[in-house]
């Protein structure tokens, strides 16, 4: 009869959020180094989606979207330093609500993380004076008590498992810094980390965490050797993911749990000038992995190609899980695309960013537009451009050169916010989110990239993590 019981129980839900994990340095999405075996075997057991995007960057509009079904306008939030309260039902409320045990691991004090039961942090933060930094078996030791707690409770439950690889600091632990780098990270004849600790905003932050030799007198001087450190640090985390992965099936809830793999955002490496961070808006920051697994009831071994966004995950589960999704959410189920009754979900979007820099734009399957709402600390052009068919990395800034097809693509973006903002009853959040940037001196916008230059920095892990958590 226990067992009966068991399995009539509503379907459990484990959500692995992974920050900062760029989908193209993922082996099961094409990477050609072997970063993630084992979450490639996981997805040979669930569904892939190829091109699912993350529109509002950073994290507290990436996660907001996720956890309420809306877009930044339902949300009403846009930057890293959210002012207030995010609009709508968090998927933490909704499943309280449902009579569902609730658990967030590393994820706490964000507007996003509203409505969870139970919050657990763990070490995810820290210098290279600190050593190497295992923050997934940090995670692992206290989400394994927990995944075990809650399977043998007699309600479901919806665990969050927010892993901090491979966020900076890239510090993942031996053998993972050396597994994919052979070379001399001090070599003086190597220039290309010179731009980066040029960089006054980010060179402190960096220097925290950037190795330093005493034999040289220097630091780093080869952006390889970062690069794999991030490599590195995806490969470990995918390593101690295996450890969920091996308790969901001792515990028997392979049958009765939906797993979903994502991300918040993407990363930029040693691209655009934006080192080593997730602020900006090209799509190595805005295309995100997804994988659902949920046996029996989503197909294994499948690869999604529609578009589709984060604002689709709530009501993807909601179907899967049976729950009632808010009927004023924005976002539709994918499982319109796994069975094939749409191509796309969206195949253009409005795009944001609120953390370095503020800019908004909008994206097509051809045609990437961004437009800063004032002038930002890389010295940007105000326009951008770029052919996305042509010039898929976003290299070659063709505004200039096209005016009619930026002319069209402001209009498109225009008539969008405009809907939106009927639809709403209030104003696009990109123009009323006060002190964005944390800069209270420079009022509400910056009037030179000079003086975005000057005023903004960051200094060391610690700022870092305290840029996430809500402040009054």
């Amino acid at each position: 009869m226990a067992a009966t019981k068991k399995t009539a129980k509503k379907p459990n839900l484990i959500l692995i959020g992974i920050d900062s994990l760029i989908s193209t340095h993922m082996s099961c999405y094409g990477y050609k180094k072997l970063t993630t075996p084992h979450i490639d075997k996981f997805a040979e057991g669930g569904t892939l989606f190829e091109n699912l995007y993350s529109p509002h960057i950073p994290t507290t509009p990436g996660y907001a979207c996720m956890v309420t079904g809306r877009d930044c306008f339902g949300t009403n939030t846009v930057a890293l330093r959210h002012k207030g309260d995010i609009q709508g039902e968090t998927l933490a409320e909704i499943l309280g609500k449902a009579g569902y045990a609730t658990t967030s691991i590393g994820f706490q004090g964000n507007p996003a993380a509203r409505g969870y039961q139970n919050y657990i942090n763990y070490h995810n933060w820290g210098s290279i004076n600190d050593g190497r930094l295992p923050k997934a078996q940090n995670m692992n030791d206290v989400a394994l008590p927990e995944l075990r707690r809650l399977a043998a409770g007699d309600k479901p439950f919806f665990l969050f498992l927010r892993h901090m690889d491979p966020h900076s600091p890239y510090l993942p632990p031996a053998p993972f810094d050396r597994i994919f780098y052979e070379g001399n990270e001090f070599d003086k004849k190597n220039k290309s980390m010179k731009p980066v600790f040029e960089f006054k905003p980010f060179a402190d932050y960096f220097r925290s965490w950037m190795p330093f030799s005493e034999e040289t007198k220097d630091y780093i001087t080869d952006k390889d050797y970062v690069i794999a450190q991030y490599d590195g640090a995806v490969a470990y985390m995918d390593l101690c993911i295996q450890n969920i992965f091996t308790a969901i099936t001792e515990l028997g809830l392979d049958d009765n749990t939906v797993v979903v793999i994502n991300s918040d955002h993407g990363e930029t490496l040693y691209d655009h000038d934006c080192y080593f961070d997730h602020h900006s808006i090209y799509d190595n920051t805005l295309k995100v992995p997804t994988i659902i697994k949920y046996p029996g009831h989503i197909p294994a071994g499948l690869r999604v190609k529609g578009y589709c966004q984060h604002k689709d995950l709530l009501p993807t589960l909601a179907e899967l899980m049976g729950f009632k999704a808010p009927a004023d959410i924005d976002g539709e189920s994918l499982m319109q695309l796994v069975r094939g009754e749409k191509e796309n979900l969206c195949s253009e979007f409005y795009i944001t960013e609120c953390t370095w820099m503020r800019k908004h734009g909008w994206r097509t399957p051809h045609w990437k537009l961004i437009r800063a709402l004032e002038p930002d600390f890389h010295f940007k052009p105000a326009v951008e451009l770029y052919d996305l068919l042509l010039d898929p990395e976003e290299n070659h800034n063709i505004a200039d050169e096209n005016p009619e097809i930026v002319k069209a693509l402001t209009k498109r973006m225009e008539a969008w916010i405009a809907k939106r903002e009927k639809e709403t009853g209030r104003k696009d959040p990109m123009f009323t989110q006060e002190c964005w940037h944390g800069a209270k001196e420079v009022g509400p916008a910056f009037k030179s990239s000079k003086q975005a230059y000057e005023t903004l920095h960051i200094g060391d892990p610690k700022q870092a993590a305290s840029l996430q958590e809500k402040k009054d």
